[in-house]
């Protein structure tokens, strides 16, 4: 069926469906967290991050450049940057854990940090399937439209099409 136990307090109980913003606000989630695995040291850890920031930059930079984007994720979405590792100090080598399990991807986490580009194309075909978008074409084009996806779950009215 449809109906799975959401594996976050921030994902409902339909696959790759995540709640909005102002459900989360009502349930007074205001920061999301995911496991992230250093690439240099293995050091593994939990990394939060802030819903309302997270959310204001992926939107602003999506509103600001999608006429440029033409249904293409660009390449800061393509081959994220990654976050810096307060273990061995190294910068640009935590990735967030991607679990293997698709109806287990921590889906907010991953367009919060922008690092949904780290998904497969198998993965993000997942989310599309789940979500009721189209899912052919290549990883730039479902990539975007993954983000458009999580954007308009977050955020119904927003302006993301």
């Amino acid at each position: 069926g449809d109906i799975i136990v959401p594996a976050y307090a921030w994902a409902s109980e339909r696959r790759a469906v995540v709640l909005s913003l102002d459900t989360l606000q009502a349930a007074g989630i205001d920061k999301v967290a995911g496991d992230v695995m250093c690439k240099r040291c293995d050091g593994p850890g939990s990394v939060e991050v802030g819903v309302a920031a997270g959310f204001a930059a992926v939107s602003n930079y999506f509103v600001t450049h999608r006429d440029t984007m033409h249904d293409r994720a660009p390449k800061c979405w393509t081959s994220p940057r990654l976050l810096d590792c307060s273990l061995c100090l190294q910068t640009d080598c935590v990735k967030p854990v991607i679990h293997a399990k698709k109806r287990h991807i921590n889906w907010l986490f991953l367009l919060l940090t922008q690092t949904l580009g780290l998904c497969t194309l198998d993965q993000l075909k997942y989310f599309c399937k789940h979500t009721r978008r189209h899912r052919t074409g290549a990883k730039d084009r479902v990539l975007y439209l993954t983000y458009v996806g999580l954007l308009k779950q977050l955020h119904p009215a927003g302006h993301y099409d």
